[in-house]
Order: C-alpha cells, then sequence, then structure tokens
C-alpha cells in the first residue's frame, strides 16, 4: 500500500503499483492492518481484495492482520474470499498489533491481547480448514461454525506469525504458525541471523524440519536515493515520528539511501538466511519500484 501524507491511495493508484509490481517480477504484494493509525488507512484486506484482479502469478498476503482486533470470525470469513478470488495465492500473517488504540476502538483490553491472540490463530485455523475439530476455548469457540465457501487451496492458506524475536515470541511461532514474519524495522541481518537460528531450535523441539519453515522480513521502508539530505529527512521526518525508532536506529535497519547501501544490506540478509524482503516504498512509489528494480535487484540477481 502507498505510505501517502494526507489522502490515501485511489484504486487507480492500487492497481498501477500492482500492476508495475507485476511487470517488474516482483513475487508478493502485501497489506497491512490498523484501524486507527498516525496516516490515514485504508482497510487492509479490502484494499487487497481490490487489486485481486491485477496480480498475476504473484503470491498475495497480509503483513499482518489483526485476528484479535478483527476477531476470527470475520476475518476468517474475508480471506476465504480472497484465497478464493486470487485463486489460491494468498499466505495469512498475523499478530496481535503494537497499537493500544486498536484495540480501545473494538472494545477489548490491551493486556488480554496475548492470551486472546493465541486462541484466536488457532480459531482462525480452525475455520479456514472447515473439517477440522472445532476450537473451544476461554475466548473463543468455532463449535457449530461452517464459513463457506472454504478457501480454495487445501487446507486453508499457511499461516504465518509475526515476531520480533523474543524466545515467547519464537516459541509461539514454532506451535502456531507455518511461516514466520520478522519486522524490518525490529532487526538488523545480524540480528535476524541469530533470531533464526533459535526459531530453528524451538522447531526442532516441536518436531519441525527447520529448513521447510518459511520467513520473510516484513515492513522494509524503502527510499533510494543517492543524496545524503533526502535520506536523512526521509528518516527523520517521516520514519521515526511514525515509527517510534531513533533516526540512526532507523538508518541501520531500513532500505533508506543509496542503491550500493541497499544491495549490501540487503546481500547481509540473504546471507543471514531471510528468504523474502517485502519492501514498502515511503512516497514516490512507482518511481521508487522502477529504481528498486533497476539498481538494486539487478545487483542481487533476484526476482
Amino acid at each position: 500500500m502507498t505510505w501517502g501524507d494526507e489522502e490515501p491511495a485511489s484504486l487507480a493508484d492500487l492497481t498501477a503499483y500492482d500492476r508495475l509490481a507485476n511487470e517488474l517480477g516482483f513475487v508478493w504484494l502485501t497489506s497491512n492492518d490498523h484501524l486507527v493509525y498516525g496516516r490515514p488507512w485504508l482497510d487492509g484486506p479490502v484494499a487487497l481484495a481490490s487489486i485481486l484482479p491485477a496480480i498475476g502469478a504473484m503470491t498475495v498476503a497480509t503483513t499482518i492482520a489483526l485476528p484479535v482486533v478483527r476477531g476470527p470470525g470475520p476475518l476468517a470469513k474475508a480471506l476465504a474470499a480472497i484465497d478464493r478470488l486470487s485463486g489460491g495465492k494468498l499466505v495469512v500473517g498475523v499478530g496481535p498489533g503494537s497499537s493500544e488504540r486498536d484495540y480501545r476502538a473494538v472494545g477489548i483490553a490491551w493486556k488480554e491481547r496475548w492470551p486472546r491472540f493465541e486462541e484466536a490463530v488457532q480459531a482462525l485455523r480452525t475455520l479456514l480448514r472447515p473439517a477440522s475439530e472445532p476450537f473451544e476455548g476461554a475466548f473463543y469457540s468455532t463449535e457449530g461454525m461452517h464459513l463457506l465457501p472454504a478457501p480454495t487451496q487445501p487446507g486453508g492458506p499457511p499461516i504465518w506469525m509475526g515476531s520480533w524475536g523474543s524466545d515467547v515470541g519464537l516459541r509461539r511461532v514454532a506451535r502456531l504458525a507455518d511461516g514466520w514474519l520478522a519486522s524490518g524495522y525490529n532487526t538488523t541481518p545480524e540480528a535476524f541471523g541469530e533470531t533464526l537460528q533459535r526459531l530453528h531450535g524451538h522447531l526442532r523441539r516441536e518436531g519441525i524440519d527447520p529448513e521447510g519453515f518459511p520467513n520473510a522480513v516484513a515492513t522494509m521502508f524503502l527510499y533510494l536515493t543517492e543524496d545524503a539530505a533526502t535520506a536523512d529527512a526521509v528518516l527523520t521526518e517521516v520514519l521515526a515520528p511514525t515509527l517510534g525508532r531513533p533516526p540512526e536506529q532507523l538508518r541501520e535497519r531500513l532500505l533508506v539511501g543509496s542503491a550500493s547501501e541497499c544491495v549490501e544490506k540487503l546481500a547481509r540478509y540473504e546471507s543471514a538466511g531471510a528468504e523474502h524482503v517485502l519492501i514498502w516504498p515511503v512516497g514516490d512509489e512507482l518511481h521508487q519500484l522502477e529504481r528498486f528494480h533497476d539498481a538494486v535487484m539487478s545487483q542481487l540477481g533476484a526476482g
């Protein structure tokens, strides 16, 4: 989705972005999810559904959707429709969310987010697999619920889970998820590699082969510029106040700066074991996609 200062993207903007990404060889198209945010924010699943006619062979994903805030039932209904309408190309990325305002908006206590999240993921998986046994928990029950039509993918779309890398979070990923989503503005290539190794240990303890467990780095904000002053302005005036992180920390972590700096950082992520990096252009989206393709992807040999 476009970043946008005042007005969110129009359908024409989203479709143009989607088509260009497809033409340039990008393989994933994703949307994030907030009810209340510091900038105007289109509904994530609705925006994702709106561009399905133009996705071509791209995978579509929620990075991330909020099953506690939306409720596992309504979210499962929307995701099943997106999976069917995309021809079975959906990856469901989920997390509890990091905004207390989202929870206030739906009348759910912020302190309940973690126990609710664990249950919501299990309920969501059950609802996306109509033939499975119902889930019964303290907060949610799927007894007697059959949300039809079912998703296109046999067994439902895979559910990937966001985690910033705590051991509690990684154990949760190993127990409940089909893949791991790291946060670009909360890690570095070296920290990602160390966290991935810890996740592999948790997966082995769950009897899961780490080699078959996929990962991606999401929320990787991007602004390519050879002008250091412009890069500083993007970090200090746009990203730092929105993300609540110091500019120097974000400079180390995100793809803001010259093409050569971005190539070097992404090569380190690849060496650390990252399988996908999901970029998020900060303004001038179409031009940024083209520059990234021409100046960065070409140097990495990436598709």
